[in-house]
C-alpha cells in the first residue's frame, strides 16, 4: 500500500503543485495510508476537525470529477472515475450512469490530514437546482465550481444570491483552467464582476495551467496571469481590514505570518469580506492538492461556521434559538435529504448541530412522541457506506432503514423540542405538469406508492389530483425533470406509465348582466298548471363564487 501510494496519481512525488519532501510530507503519507485501508468512521473526530461543503454550479462545470479528484488526492479511493463510464463515486445512481450526469445530491465523507471533510455533490441542470437548495443548510460553505471554458453561468449565479441569503460561507473554484484558448484572466476578472471586488484569489495557475502556485501561505513563484506578490498582498489587506490589532501589526511589520491569518480570514468568510477563488484542473490534476489543503486548514469548521437558524414552529415571529455544538447538550438535527435503496428501503441523510448521537440510541422525529430506534449509523463514500458508532456535533451521516423520517423534519431527544425547526432554502415551486395514466389496469395503488416514494426523495416533485378531469398530474421544474421522474418509476419501479397533457378544466362563467322570461306549462286534463320565471343574472367579482338572491 506505501509503495502504491508514493507511486500513484497524486502521491506525494515533488512537483510544481506539491509539497517539498520532508517529515512534514512523511507524517501526511502515513495518514493517506490509514486513511486508504482504514476508511468510514474508525477515525475519532471532534467538530473543530470537520470540514463541511458543498459543490454546486451549473451542468458542465466539472463537480463531479472535481470530487473524483479530491477523493484520489486524498487516498480515499485508488483510481478517479470516470463520468462517462459511470464509474464515479458520487454519480452511483442507475439513472445518473445511464444520462452519466448528477440528478442527486451525494455524500463523500473522506479523512484528509488529519481533518473530516464532508463533500457533498450537487446536480447542475436547472431543472435539478432545488435539489441543490435542499443541501445547504448541512455545510458551513459552498464552493461554486465555474467551467473556465464558459464562465459565470445562471446557476452559478441563483446558488450565490441562495448562499447570501442564507448567510453561509462561499468560495469560488475555477475549473478546466487546463482547456485550449481558455482566457483565465478574464475568467478570473468575470467572476469579481459579478460576485464582487470580495473575490480574491488564493492560488493562480503557473506553468501553462499545468500547476498552480500559492498566493495565501507562501507567495513565491510566477503566475500565468497576474502577479502572486500582488494577489497575496491584496487579500492580506482584505482580510486584517476585520482585526485593528492585526492590521497595526501589518502595516508595522509590513507582513504577517499565515498562522496568523488564520482566525481573521475565517472571519471574513463568515462576514463574505472574503470569497476565496482557487484554480483548478479536475482533469489533469493541477491545483487539486492545493485546493485540499486549503479547504482543510483555513475553511471554518461547524463551531466557526455562522449559526443555523432554528426557529420555534409556533411562535409568530420565529424567532431564533440558540444552538451551540455542545457534544453533551439535547441532539438537535436536521434531515436534508431521503432517498431509497431497493434493498435497504428508506434512508435518511441528516446534519447533527448539538449533542451526540450513538447508534441504537431512541430519536423523535418533528413533533411526533413515538420515538425511533436508530439502528443503522454510517459514513458515506457515495453508495459505499461505513458503520459508525456515534457521530458528534458537526458531522453527516447516513440512517438506513429509515422508517418514520422526512425530509426537512427535525431529529431530537427531547419532548419539548417538537416545534423546533431549520429555517430551510426557499425551493422553487414546480410549474410544468404532465398526466399520469397506468399502462396496466390495476396499477393504480402501485403507482400511488411510487410516487410518493418519488416526491419525498425530491422537494420539488409534487403530485396534483385533477377530480373535473379525472386524472393525476405530476408537476416538476422542467421537462427533463418530469422525463427522469418517470423514466425512475419504469427503471427502478418497474411501473409503466403513459404521460400527456394535463386537462385544463374550463367552466363557463357569467360576463355581464342579463335578464329572461319564460313560462313553463303542465297539462293536467283539466285547466292545466303553469310558472312564470323572471331571470336576472349579473357577473361577480373573480374568485367570489355564486349568491342566490332569491
Amino acid at each position: 500500500v506505501l509503495l502504491k501510494t508514493l507511486k500513484g496519481p497524486g502521491s506525494g512525488v515533488p512537483g510544481p503543485d506539491l509539497p517539498r519532501p520532508g517529515r512534514d510530507q512523511g507524517i501526511w503519507l502515513r495518514q493517506r495510508v490509514s486513511a486508504t485501508v482504514e476508511g468510514g468512521c474508525l477515525m475519532e473526530y471532534t467538530t473543530e476537525g470537520i470540514r463541511n461543503l458543498a459543490l454546486v454550479g451549473h451542468a458542465g462545470a466539472g463537480k463531479t470529477t472535481l470530487a473524483e479528484s479530491l477523493l484520489h488526492d486524498a487516498g480515499a479511493i485508488n483510481t478517479p472515475g470516470v463520468v462517462e463510464k459511470g464509474s464515479t463515486v458520487t454519480d452511483f445512481d442507475e439513472l445518473e450512469q445511464k444520462h452519466q450526469h448528477s440528478l442527486t445530491a451525494a455524500l463523500a465523507s473522506f479523512d484528509y490530514q488529519g481533518r473530516r471533510i464532508n463533500l457533498i455533490d450537487t446536480p447542475g441542470y436547472p431543472d435539478f437546482i432545488g435539489t441543490a437548495l435542499s443541501v445547504l443548510p448541512a455545510v458551513e460553505t459552498v464552493a461554486i465550481v465555474i467551467n473556465a471554458q464558459r464562465g459565470v453561468e445562471s446557476s452559478a449565479r441563483r446558488m450565490m444570491d441562495s448562499v447570501r441569503q442564507r448567510n453561509q460561507c462561499a468560495m469560488i473554484v475555477i475549473n478546466r483552467i487546463d482547456a485550449e484558448d481558455v482566457d483565465l484572466s478574464g475568467v478570473y476578472a468575470e467572476v469579481r464582476e459579478s460576485f464582487g471586488n470580495e473575490c480574491l484569489a488564493v492560488n493562480l495557475p503557473s506553468a501553462g495551467a499545468t500547476a498552480v502556485v500559492d498566493c495565501f501561505f507562501s507567495p513565491e513563484g510566477e503566475s500565468d496571469i497576474s502577479s502572486v506578490e500582488e494577489a497575496h498582498t491584496e487579500i492580506v489587506d482584505q482580510t486584517v481590514e476585520l482585526d485593528e490589532d492585526l492590521m497595526t501589526t501589518y502595516l508595522d511589520q509590513g507582513t504577517i505570518a499565515p498562522e496568523q491569518l488564520h482566525d481573521p480570514f475565517e472571519q471574513a468568510m463568515r462576514e463574505r469580506h472574503v470569497v476565496p477563488v482557487c484554480f483548478v484542473s479536475a482533469q489533469t490534476g493541477a491545483g487539486v492538492r492545493a485546493l485540499n489543503e486549503f479547504v482543510s486548514k483555513m475553511l471554518p469548521n461547524p463551531s466557526e461556521g455562522n449559526p443555523p437558524s432554528f426557529v420555534n414552529g409556533s411562535d409568530s415571529d420565529g424567532g431564533n434559538i440558540q444552538i451551540t455544538p455542545d457534544p453533551a447538550s439535547s441532539v438537535v438535527a436536521h434531515i436534508f435529504k431521503i432517498s431509497f435503496d431497493p434493498f435497504v428501503g428508506r434512508q435518511a441523510l441528516f446534519r447533527l448541530y448539538q449533542g451526540t448521537i450513538k447508534k441504537d440510541a431512541q430519536m423523535l422525529i418533528g413533533d411526533n412522541r413515538k420515538p425511533v430506534k436508530i439502528g443503522n449509523l454510517s459514513s458515506c463514500l457515495g453508495k459505499k457506506l461505513s458503520d459508525c458508532s456515534s457521530i458528534v456535533p458537526g458531522d453527516i451521516a447516513l440512517i438506513s432503514k429509515a422508517e418514520g423520517f422526512s425530509y426537512d423534519e427535525v431529529m431530537h431527544d427531547s419532548h419539548g423540542d417538537g416545534s423546533m425547526r431549520l429555517k430551510s432554502t426557499a425551493l422553487p415551486t414546480p410549474m410544468v405538469g404532465v398526466s399520469i395514466t397506468p399502462k396496466s389496469r390495476g396499477d393504480e395503488q402501485k403507482i400511488a406508492e411510487v410516487l410518493g416514494k418519488l416526491i419525498e426523495a425530491d422537494p420539488c416533485l409534487r403530485i396534483e389530483r385533477n377530480p373535473a378531469a379525472n386524472e393525476t398530474v405530476l408537476r416538476g421544474m422542467g421537462d427533463l425533470h418530469l422525463r427522469m421522474a418517470v423514466e425512475r418509476m419504469s427503471d427502478q419501479y418497474a411501473v409503466e406509465v403513459e404521460t400527456g397533457v394535463p386537462t385544463i378544466p374550463y367552466r363557463e362563467t357569467i360576463a355581464r348582466s342579463a335578464e329572461g322570461h319564460s313560462r313553463h306549462k303542465k297539462q293536467t286534463g283539466g285547466a292545466g298548471q303553469f310558472g312564470e320565471v323572471y331571470l336576472k343574472v349579473e357577473p361577480m367579482g373573480r374568485g367570489e363564487g355564486f349568491e342566490f338572491v332569491n
